[in-house]
This record gives C-alpha cells, sequence and structure tokens, in this order.
C-alpha cells in the first residue's frame, strides 16, 4: 500500500506538539510493516536540518495558484530515518514560511491554505498516485474539498483521504476569500452542509471541510472521540462530527519505544527495566538503577537529599494544560512532604511571565524547580528521575507525557479525561482488574480533585512501598508502542481501498 502523509509538523525536524511525534511514529510503523510512506511538508526556514539525510532538489518550478496567479515552488526531497520527506518551499513573495517560527504569524491560513494547494499540485504533476492520502489537522484539511472538487476532475481519482483530528480546539476559521485564494469558489461552500462554521455562520472552517469531505476521520484516542461529539468537546463542531459519525473513530496514539525506552536511553547515566533481577551478569538494568537518576537528577537541579517522592510535570504551559493546577501544586506537593520539578515554557505572554516570576520567588528552593525552556536531555532525566507525574489537563485528546512517564516507573497522577482516561486506571477506584491498574486519577479540574489523588499517591509512596513498586512494574509492562494503532490504521485503508 502506498501512504502519503501530509501535515505541519514532524519530528525531530519541526516539532511543536504531540502531532510531530504521531506523523513520525505511525509512518515509521507503516514503514516498517512493508508499506510505502512518503511525508509532505512546509520547508521551514527553521527546520533541524541536521537530521535530514540526502537533502536534494525534487522538482524545480513547480507551479501553483494563490491568489489569481501561478507561482513557483522548490520541492526538496530527503531522508529522515527510513522516511522519504518531500519539503515545499514557496518562491512567493510573502515568503511563506521564511519566518523564523512553525506557527504564530498573523497569515498563519494563508499560509497553510498555500501549502495545501502546493502539496496537491505536487501530487497531481509530479505524479504521486497513492492508494491513501492522510491529513493531519486543519493545516492540510483544505486538501479534502480541493481533491474531491477539483482534481478528481482532473483525472486524478485514485487516492482515498484520511483525516486525523488531534485537537479540536484549533479549526482554521477564516474568511471565505481564503479559499477563492486558492481556486475553490468560496459562494459554494458557505453552506452548513459543507465548510461554513457552525458558530459563526459568516466563516469558513477548514476543518470542517476536512471532515465532510474525507472518506475516514479519526481522532487520537476513543475516549476523545466521544466527547468531541457533545458540545463541551466538539467546539461548535460536535453536530457535524455525528452527521458523520459512521466514518468517525479514536484511535489512541502511540509512542516511539526507539527513543522513550529506559532500558536504551541515550540520554540517562544508567539504564534499568522491570525486571527484578539481573537475567545474567552483564545485564545490570533493573528497576533500582532508577534511584540512582534520581539522585544526578536532584544534584543537576540543586534539590535537597531527602527521603521525599519528586513529583515531575513536562508541559506547555497554555490553559488547555490546567496551568492553575500546576501553580496550585507546587505548595502542596511540598506541604506533603514531596518535591516538584516543572520542565515547560509557554508562547501566551501573560502566562510566560507568571511563571517567570515564580521561578524568581523558587529561587534556591530545596524543593522546587523550575525549568522554562525546553531541554531534550533534561526531559528524559525527569521521566527517569520521577517518583510520579502529574497532567492535571482541562482536556486532553490523547498525550504522551503520561505513557512516557509509565514506561520509566514514573506513577502518573491525571485528570480523568480524553486520552488520559484510555490510558491510566485508578489503583484503588478503578472497576478494570487489579494487575491492570496503573496511577491515580482524579474527576473534576479543581484544587480538591487533584490534592485528592496526589495525596493518594504521597502517602502510598510513604506508607505502602510494595504495594508502589508493584504500582511501578505495572506501569512499565503495558504496551503504548505504534503495533497496534498502524494495523487499525492500516484496516481503515484497507476497507477504503476495497
Amino acid at each position: 500500500m502506498h501512504i502519503v502523509h501530509i501535515a505541519s509538523e514532524l519530528a525531530p525536524l519541526a516539532k511543536v506538539g504531540g502531532l510531530a511525534d504521531v506523523v513520525l511514529g505511525l509512518s515509521r510503523e507503516l514503514s516498517w510493516k512493508g508499506h510505502d510512506v512518503d511525508i509532505i511538508i512546509p520547508k521551514y526556514d527553521c527546520i533541524d536540518s541536521e537530521q535530514i539525510r540526502d537533502l536534494s532538489v525534487d522538482c524545480k518550478d513547480m507551479l501553483s495558484f494563490y491568489q489569481g496567479e501561478w507561482f513557483s515552488n522548490t520541492i526538496w526531497m530527503g531522508w529522515v530515518e527510513n522516511l522519504k520527506v518531500y519539503f515545499i518551499e514557496p518562491h512567493h513573495p510573502r515568503f511563506f514560511f521564511t519566518r523564523g517560527c512553525f506557527y504564530g504569524c498573523d497569515d498563519d491560513i494563508e499560509r497553510f491554505v498555500y501549502f495545501s494547494r502546493a502539496a496537491m499540485e505536487f501530487l497531481f504533476k509530479r505524479p504521486i498516485n497513492p492508494d491513501i492520502i492522510h491529513l493531519h489537522d486543519w493545516q492540510s484539511a483544505p486538501i479534502a474539498p480541493l481533491y474531491k472538487d477539483m482534481y478528481k476532475k482532473l483525472g486524478y481519482t485514485k487516492p482515498k483521504i484520511v483525516l486525523t483530528i488531534h485537537n479540536m480546539e484549533y479549526q482554521g476559521k477564516c474568511a471565505p476569500k481564503d479559499l477563492d485564494y486558492i481556486g475553490l469558489d468560496s459562494s459554494q461552500y458557505l453552506h452548513p452542509d459543507k465548510m461554513q462554521d457552525n458558530l459563526y455562520p459568516n466563516l469558513i472552517n477548514l476543518l470542517k471541510g476536512g471532515i465532510v469531505y474525507s472518506d475516514a476521520i479519526t481522532t487520537v484516542s476513543p475516549n476523545y472521540a466521544k466527547e468531541v461529539l457533545a458540545p463541551e468537546g466538539g467546539r461548535g463542531l460536535e453536530s457535524t462530527l455525528l452527521h458523520h459519525k459512521k466514518k468517525f473513530s479514536g484511535i489512541l496514539n502511540g509512542i516511539d519505544y526507539s527513543y522513550w525506552n529506559p532500558e536504551i536511553d541515550r540520554f540517562l547515566p544508567a539504564h534499568f527495566s522491570p525486571r527484578e533481577y539481573p537475567v545474567n551478569k552483564k545485564d545490570h538494568s533493573t528497576l533500582d538503577k532508577k534511584g540512582f537518576i534520581k539522585k544526578i537528577l536532584r544534584e543537576k537541579l540543586n534539590l535537597a537529599e531527602d527521603h521525599r517522592p519528586i513529583v515531575g510535570c513536562i508541559a506547555r504551559l497554555v490553559p488547555q494544560k490546567g496551568i492553575e493546577l500546576i501553580k496550585h501544586t507546587m505548595n502542596h506537593i511540598v506541604q506533603k512532604k514531596g518535591q516538584f520539578i516543572l520542565l515547560g515554557s509557554s508562547p501566551i505572554p501573560s502566562i510566560s511571565m507568571e511563571f517567570h516570576r515564580l521561578k524568581h520567588e523558587y529561587t534556591d528552593h530545596p524543593h522546587i524547580h523550575l525549568i522554562l525552556h525546553h531541554q531534550e536531555e533534561l526531559a528524559h532525566l525527569i521521566y527517569a528521575g520521577s517518583d510520579m507525574f502529574i497532567v492535571p489537563s482541562i482536556f486532553e485528546p490523547c498525550g504522551l507525557t503520561q505513557m512516557i512517564a509509565l514506561k520509566y516507573g514514573t506513577v502518573p497522577i491525571v485528570r480523568k479525561t480524553g486520552g488520559l482516561a484510555d490510558t491510566v486506571f485508578d489503583v484503588d477506584y478503578s472497576t478494570i482488574p487489579p494487575e491492570l491498574r496503573n496511577g491515580y486519577t482524579f474527576d473534576y479540574p479543581d484544587a480538591k480533585g487533584i490534592d485528592s489523588a496526589l495525596d493518594r499517591a504521597i502517602a502510598c509512596w510513604f506508607d505502602q512501598p510494595e504495594k508502589w513498586r508493584k504500582l511501578m512494574l505495572q506501569g512499565m509492562k503495558i504496551d503504548f508502542s505504534w503495533n497496534h494503532p498502524s494495523n487499525e490504521y492500516l484496516d481503515i485503508y484497507k476497507k477504503l481501498i476495497q
């Protein structure tokens, strides 16, 4: 099967959030299973080109339509691991992807509708004729109506279209003229059954267009798939999803165990595994090495060497992630004789300022440390050296951090929402078998909710070490690799082709 993924992000080249990891992880797994996988992304100027092998020009002067004119584009091709990746570089006077950032420009809508038309034009002209075109979020969603209403009429009819929604909060709402710019007649799409926004009828909704015109739609966890069919989760698109429910499903994201694995992690000073004892003399990777990493982590961050649990948190500091709860827990954890480490940054100036104020307030604190810029090596050290990990999200389509924490024997404490509810099962209150329970959950995103879960976890850590160790081991043994999710995607692809 030939599959082309078209997205705005790809790890490790262009990464803002989980989307980048998903495109890489799913593509890699599909490739390993014998399928021909290509990826198309913009050629941002801030891309990490060190991670691209054999980058060369694939196609010069590929013309694409925008605002009544045809503009030249260079298509580059290179290899990321075993995956063929095409990069679209527009030669438009607006320099759409020469901005020193991936998102955050006033004209983001124009940047990505241009990219969508150029990507479709490239597939048609090269020609690349896959079985499946897999789109991701609103940034590539315009390809669905372009393909169905423009390119099929030109004889390009083989591919089926799959759209994955990674976060319903971001929908690409825009003026009708933005569709006109890429050659679609907006008057034909400003209709309730097509691309008219459900809440603001004067606007076009690009994500809605992807939903309406795709052959299959997925989102990133089964529980989130249920939540988005209700008004709170659907953010205005719940009625559209309900109308297209027959082609909609939730598939839990996987994580990359070649990168996130305490047995082989290149960033760690020692390796460990859920094996209780070494298999042979050369194998020293038992769980006890986690205590050594905890000591290294404390030394690195100048935290006190006390008998206390470390509670870690790694998050983008945006309202979705429960930032008020993160701020609340700092002191609560210390009051309960714990230590707290936060690694995160915010694109929102007011939130960034507040956390820098807190960092200053807790300078030299023996039990609290805040790091407000990303450090990859430190992220691995926090996952491995922490005892607990909090994810107090207001909503969370899937969440990767809790799955990574589990692999590292770090017990997650999460709000029961979205993919968090699909992956973390409360050790005290779950209805599932005891051997599958792996953490602590709370229902309501308030101080009372997170305090109750934290207090139970910290009490267990101090008073029931055997129960705690068993909980760690159960979490480490769960398989959240891409093997099972990729099979679910392949099932969807095969049904569409047949």
